[in-house]
């Protein structure tokens, strides 16, 4: 789903604590969260140094960081040289032609200075001992560190994992949309990237045993007032324990994610996220942004339009060396 709009979009962020109290409610009583709520953003995850010692921004600050971010994306929409094809415009394809921002200065909230907490010394170095023994499990979404074959490139470019789904969800390039389904004791997040599903118990049952992991882990979730709280854990080691598009983190099988989602108006989500992993952080970490309601439905992602692009990246590579003359 693409909405190409180039104008300035601010939303000043809601407490952390805001509650819908008057809020629409599902025929069976529950806050009801239904529906396609649209997560993209200029603003960063971390903190410019530029708003160093601010928490909050006016809306002209706001404005000049979507306009200026737009600008900077636009700008790397030129030809391609010849024999490229080019990869996608940024003023058709992606969401980087919407510019909006928000008058936070960045997603994470917490800690106070809006910058991630650092990586524990363990997690260091088994980051280094990763590198050095070649570099596998790959953790990241979109990347990797050759083309020997699949297992070599990051989740996204596998159509395992959608590069902005998380979880946590953090926007990105393109379809930034969540669908929010309800049930009696259930709720279920669709995300259009990649068309990864999470289904939610609300009925107090436990997570699955700590030696079944998954991709998107195990999802469980209950009412705090009138905001839904998911509490995720068993993720697998094949993921870190954050990652963004382009960069990854530790690694996620300690992980426990909370997410919490709480409708402050009609066509306003708040949605807040707490990464908390001490074999990884030295700290529990937190961002918070509003997702807006869509009129539009998701559309089918399908991934690498089939997933040719893996077969076409690594046929290329295979290509490549055979007609690599410094081989032997």
């Amino acid at each position: 789903m693409m909405a190409v709009v180039v104008a300035s979009l601010v939303i000043a962020r809601a407490p952390a604590t805001a509650q819908s109290a008057a809020g629409p409610r599902t025929a069976w009583g529950d806050p009801d969260l239904q529906g396609v709520w649209d997560y993209w953003t200029f603003t960063p995850l971390e903190r410019p140094e530029e708003f160093a010692d601010r928490d909050q921004l006016t809306a002209e600050e706001a404005a000049v960081v979507a306009q200026r971010s737009n600008a900077e994306a636009l700008a790397r929409d030129e030809p391609p040289p010849p024999g490229d094809v080019g990869g996608y415009s940024q003023a058709v394809w992606t969401d980087r032609a919407r510019a909006t921002a928000l008058t936070q200065p960045s997603l994470l909230v917490d800690p106070p200075d809006g910058k991630l907490p650092a990586m524990t010394a363990a997690a260091q170095a088994r980051a280094q001992a990763d590198a050095a023994a070649g570099g596998y499990p790959v953790r990241l979404r979109v990347g990797g560190i050759n083309e020997d074959g699949p297992e070599a490139r990051g989740a996204a470019e596998r159509c395992l994992l959608g590069f902005s789904t998380g979880p946590p969800m953090l926007p990105a390039g393109y379809n930034n949309n969540v669908q929010l389904f309800q049930a009696p004791g259930w709720v279920v997040l669709l995300n259009e990237m990649v068309h990864d599903v999470r289904v939610v118990p609300l009925d107090g049952r436990d997570a699955l045993p700590s030696n079944l992991q998954q991709w998107l882990g195990s999802s469980r979730g209950h009412w705090d007032g009138d905001t839904l709280v998911v509490e995720t854990t068993n993720f697998t080691n094949q993921t870190g324990s954050f990652n963004t598009s382009f960069v990854s983190w530790g690694s996620a099988e300690h992980l426990t994610l909370v997410e919490r989602f709480t409708r402050v108006d009609a066509d306003t989500v708040m949605y807040e996220w707490t990464v908390n992993d001490p074999n990884t952080w030295t700290q529990a970490f937190t961002g918070q942004f509003p997702m807006l309601r869509a009129d539009e439905p998701l559309y089918e992602y399908a991934c690498h339009e089939g997933n040719y692009g893996m077969q076409n990246l690594l046929s290329g590579a295979r290509a490549v060396e055979r007609t690599d003359t410094t081989q032997p």
